[in-house]
């Protein structure tokens, strides 16, 4: 009998610690490229031409989202909502060049965390206010290397922690980022991190080394020659770091998020440019319909994939719209932070099996005088006076314009867009002339109306 009550003290015992224990604490890294199109991504759609062994490894060890979207076509607006998990639309930010100071004025993921004892880093491309600034929104490291300029920095090539300066580098940007990435995480690994690796590329200018394009055929197109290149260069990076989590015996310790900010910049027809700094950059969306710069599936529609070996089943699928606006939300409730007003979801639950069903029963878009909405299979699509309706799940390239097939879902799609962008600032679903060149843009994809 006193062996039976030891026993239920014990269960019970254990259990109350389980319940009060403290969250974990994981490291997390977001790996986030500059304008890779879905295509360009294996697990979407496989293609001789890539050369990604690393991260082709790391998304077989967790989930593709094949239906994973940007809450923007454009870098300054989609990053301010990653690191926020709210849309930016709702902060006046609608597009590049839009102030900055609402975001500044909100807490993000790096700042959140730190409370948690957590040490941020942002490595690479920032575009959300002055480089020098960076610290002051929560990033205690960062090397804003992002081409052969000097770049602002408080982390040397060697590692070595420096002063808050401009400073020069030899490397190519995405190996000094890559390998500075490594060194953060040699010396934090003690404590829990969360690495903001945000790569210029394939952004033009298109740049890459001899010693990376030189393994993609000649009688390719040079920029599409120079993208692969710059893709190989990321893959060699995220070799690198997943074998220095190797060896500090990190992986299943970490959270590794991998996305673009947008689709590729196709500049009309996918054309090698005159110069290397303008037009298309060499990556591709097809068989998606558009470019960056439009909310039709190639504006929006971007790689994604999470990889947490022992918390997310390997080799998973997830077929459910998802949004780069999850990610916040995603991490913050892994370490017992809650956050309200965020828009995003956390997508474990759903991953596990723990949830079922879609995480959102919508999404919504507004850019400038564009504005989309994706509910299960249906997308109806504004741009100033033109409207579209397509099933995504029939006509995944957008070529088929159902608007006066089903009138009754296209009015109920508008009142849901309509009803969500009454709480944008400013409210509705314009905001702005959209530029000629995206007017341009949609006589070419979609056709004139």
């Amino acid at each position: 009998m006193y062996r039976f009550f030891a026993v239920i003290f014990f269960l019970l015992f254990k259990n109350a610690m389980l319940l009060g224990a403290p969250p974990e604490k994981p490291n997390f890294i977001i790996i986030l490229t500059d304008d890779q199109g879905w295509a360009d991504f294996s697990a979407n759609s496989p293609n001789s031409n890539l050369q990604t062994p690393n991260l082709d490894k790391l998304v077989r060890a967790g989930a593709n989202f094949t239906n994973a979207y940007t809450s923007a076509p454009q870098c300054v607006p989609t990053r301010a909502g990653l690191l926020l998990g709210k849309v930016q639309n709702k902060l006046e930010i609608e597009k590049n060049g839009d102030s900055l100071e609402r975001f500044a004025e909100k807490q993000n993921i790096a700042e959140l965390l730190s409370d948690k004892g957590y040490t941020s880093a942002l490595i690479g491309k920032w575009h959300l206010g002055p480089p020098k600034e960076i610290p002051d929104h929560g990033f205690r490291f960062f090397y804003n290397h992002i081409s052969t300029a000097p770049f602002w920095a408080n982390f040397s090539d060697q590692g070595a922690l420096t002063d808050n300066q401009k400073i020069n580098s030899s490397k190519y940007h995405i190996e000094g980022c890559s390998e500075t990435a490594v060194t953060f995480i040699r010396e934090f690994a003690q404590a829990p991190f969360l690495l903001f690796l945000s790569l210029r590329a394939p952004h033009v200018p298109l740049d890459a080394p001899h010693k990376y394009s030189d393994r993609f055929p000649k009688k390719l197109p040079e920029a599409r020659r120079q993208a692969l290149g710059m893709f190989a260069a990321i893959d060699d990076g995220i070799g690198l770091i997943q074998e220095e989590l190797r060896r500090l015996n990190l992986t299943k310790e970490t959270c590794i998020f991998y996305l673009s900010d947008n689709g590729a910049p196709l500049k009309l027809e996918a054309k090698n440019a005159t110069h290397p700094a303008l037009g298309w950059n060499g990556s591709y969306n097809a068989p998606l319909n558009g470019e960056k710069g439009m909310l039709t599936e190639g504006g929006i529609r971007v790689p994604f994939a999470i990889s947490w070996p022992g918390k997310i089943p390997p080799g998973s699928s997830y077929d459910h719209p998802v949004t780069s606006l999850d990610i916040a939300p995603t991490i913050l409730e892994q370490v017992g932070i809650e956050k309200e007003g965020l828009d995003g979801i956390n997508l474990l639950p759903y991953l596990r099996g723990e949830k079922e069903g879609p995480p959102h029963a919508f999404l919504c878009w507004r850019w400038i005088a564009q504005a989309a909405i994706r509910a299960g299979k249906w997308k109806f699509l504004k741009c100033e006076d033109r409207e579209y309706l397509f099933n995504l799940e029939e006509d995944l390239s957008e070529r088929e314009n159902l608007i006066h097939q089903f009138p009754l879902v296209s009015v109920d799609l508008e009142k849901k867009l309509l009803n969500w962008a009454q709480g944008l600032n400013p409210p509705g679903l314009k905001n702005g002339e959209l530029p000629e060149l995206w007017v341009e843009y949609f006589d070419y994809h979609l056709g004139k109306e």
